[in-house]
C-alpha cells in the first residue's frame, strides 16, 4: 500500500507571505521557539521578513520585565530568538503613538515606547491594546522562502481580534490550524513529540 505523504506538503500558491499575516509552523517543526508556533508578519519585502511568535508566553508581567514600568495588566511573549534582550510592541493605537508603522488596518508596530508608557500611566491604555515580545523572528532575503518551499510554514490571513485578543494562546496553534481547514484538519492529530507516542 503506498502512503499519501502529501499531507505533509504545503500548497504554496495558498497565501503568499506578506505584512499582516501569519506562519503556521508545520507540526513537526523543532526548536523550542519555533514548535508549534503562530507567527504574525510585520515587515516582509525582498529584504527579508520579521515577526512575532503569538503564542509562546512567558510567566511575567511588563513591569517585571521592564524598569520604571507602571503598573499593567499586561503579559509578554517570546517573539523570536533574535535580540531576545529588548522589547516589542504591537497595539492598536495607531497615530496616538509616534513613530507606529502599520500593519494592517487597525494593528501597528512600535512606536515611541516612553509615549506608551506616559499613557498606561494616564489610564488611556488598555491592557488588550498592546502586546509585548521579548525578540523578534527574523528572516534574511530569500530565507523565508527557502523555508516555505521545505514545507516549514502555512502562510495565512489573521483578524485583528485574533491577533491582539489576551485569552486563549494555549490552543492558539491548533485554532488557527482548524481555521485553514482542508487537508491540514489531519494536523491536529499529530503528537507534539512523535518519540513520546
Amino acid at each position: 500500500m503506498k502512503l499519501n505523504i502529501n499531507i505533509f506538503k504545503i500548497e504554496t500558491n495558498h497565501v503568499k507571505p506578506q505584512k499582516g499575516r501569519i506562519l503556521v509552523a508545520e507540526p513537526f517543526l523543532s526548536g523550542s521557539y519555533f514548535n508549534r508556533s503562530v507567527i504574525l508578519l510585520v515587515a516582509y519585502s525582498d529584504k527579508g521578513a520579521i515577526g512575532f511568535i503569538l503564542n509562546k508566553k512567558v510567566e511575567y508581567q511588563i513591569q517585571e520585565i521592564v524598569p520604571d514600568f507602571p503598573e499593567f495588566d499586561a503579559e509578554v511573549y517570546i517573539g523570536g530568538p533574535v535580540s531576545t534582550d529588548s522589547i516589542y510592541f504591537i497595539h492598536s493605537l495607531g497615530n496616538e503613538i509616534s513613530g507606529s508603522i502599520p500593519i494592517k488596518e487597525n494593528l501597528y508596530w512600535g512606536g515611541d515606547f516612553e509615549q506608551l508608557k506616559s499613557k498606561i500611566r494616564l489610564g488611556t491604555v488598555q491592557p488588550g491594546d498592546v502586546r509585548f515580545f521579548m525578540g523578534y523572528s527574523g528572516w534574511d532575503s530569500g530565507q523565508l522562502e527557502e523555508e516555505l518551499q521545505e514545507n516549514s510554514w502555512l502562510v495565512s490571513e489573521i483578524e485583528e481580534e485574533n491577533v491582539m485578543g489576551v485569552e486563549q494562546r494555549k490552543q492558539f496553534w491548533l485554532d488557527n490550524v482548524r481555521a485553514i481547514g482542508g487537508k491540514y484538519l489531519i494536523w491536529e492529530n499529530f503528537p507534539e513529540n512523535p518519540s513520546l507516542n
